[in-house]
């Protein structure tokens, strides 16, 4: 791996970013910044279904306005498809995925979510499946494709790391996801195949992103190894909530920016108070982006994740 620090942000374009994805892409930002690495910026527009055709260049035109700036890129997933192709078509020949024909409503119905972040664990329905079996369904529906996990008494299936933020990690796949999707029945590729190809491509080696995806990364880095590449250091940071602690969300609007560019000429307010959730900053400096850079470490993040970021929207306009 190399010594340079390659981050990246990685947006889906389904709506204005709100202050929770400024938060994540500022602490990006600052982990590639304060090591004097390289930042690549990746547009996640694989999913058609929640893209908004505006949304991009807005992503693009906000994290300008925040002063987060890039080094390589954009690059767009949608424009990438071939190269998950290659990946998938790997994993096939070596015999490490098979066709599921479940159903959500089935799925929902056959397992019961994990306790730590609601993840439903697969019970290998269609994994026995044989080829009549196999055709007969394709002709009812088409498949979406599954990637194999080993037995839970299989070491090389359970996944430990540290992550920056929340320290050691352990999961063992088979327990904790099962069998995972690497294609939907749409044909669209998922997101765990995704990211970890273009992570490894792209050179990236620190994935910083919230706290509510850490639970992908045992899948990501098991796909890694068996597409030999390299696992990168993962940090998870805090989600901001409100007030009521409701996780920020695109879709309720939480704070967007296009609400606070409506009402500020400069970010240093917004940047400020993120900032000060995770002590980089006291409460009521107002700073730029790169006011922060030489404030930053992950010991300093890492001191405040066990806190709520309670990301009140009343204490924002009182500011």
């Amino acid at each position: 791996m190399s010594d340079t620090v390659v981050g990246r942000f990685a947006p889906t374009p389904s709506g204005r970013m709100h202050a929770g994805n400024v938060f994540a892409a500022l602490m990006a930002w600052l982990g590639v910044r304060s090591a004097g690495g390289r930042m690549v910026l990746r547009i996640e527009d694989l999913d058609p279904r929640g893209n908004r055709p505006d949304a991009a260049k807005l992503l693009l035109d906000d994290l300008r306005w925040l002063g987060l700036d890039w080094d390589e890129g954009p690059y767009y997933q949608s424009e990438r498809g071939e190269i998950y192709v290659e990946a998938l078509r790997q994993l096939d020949e070596n015999g490490l995925t098979y066709p599921c024909f479940c159903t959500r409503a089935e799925l929902h119905a056959a397992s019961a979510p994990h306790a730590s972040d609601g993840t439903f664990v697969y019970a290998g329905t269609c994994r026995g499946l044989s080829s009549e079996q196999i055709a007969a369904k394709s002709q009812v529906r088409p498949p979406a494709t599954r990637l194999r996990v080993p037995d839970a008494n299989d070491g090389t299936g359970t996944i430990e790391f540290r992550d920056l933020v929340y320290g050691p990690q352990r999961e063992v796949l088979a327990r904790d996801c099962g069998d995972f999707l690497v294609r939907r029945s749409d044909g669209v590729v998922a997101y765990q195949l995704a990211v970890v190809v273009d992570d490894a491509l792209m050179g990236v080696n620190q994935v910083v992103r919230g706290h509510d995806l850490l639970g992908s990364s045992a899948r990501q880095i098991y796909l890694q190894r068996l597409l030999g590449y390299p696992q990168p250091t993962y940090a998870h940071v805090p989600l901001l909530v409100a007030a009521d602690g409701r996780r920020l969300s695109k879709r309720d609007r939480d704070l967007d920016l296009g609400e606070i560019r409506a009402h500020e000429e400069s970010p240093r307010h917004l940047l400020g108070l993120l900032a000060a959730a995770v002590g980089l900053a006291e409460y009521g400096e107002e700073l730029n982006a790169s006011n922060l850079v030489e404030r930053f470490s992950w010991n300093r993040v890492a001191a405040h994740a066990q806190e709520v970021c309670l990301f009140v929207l009343d204490e924002y306009r009182k500011g």
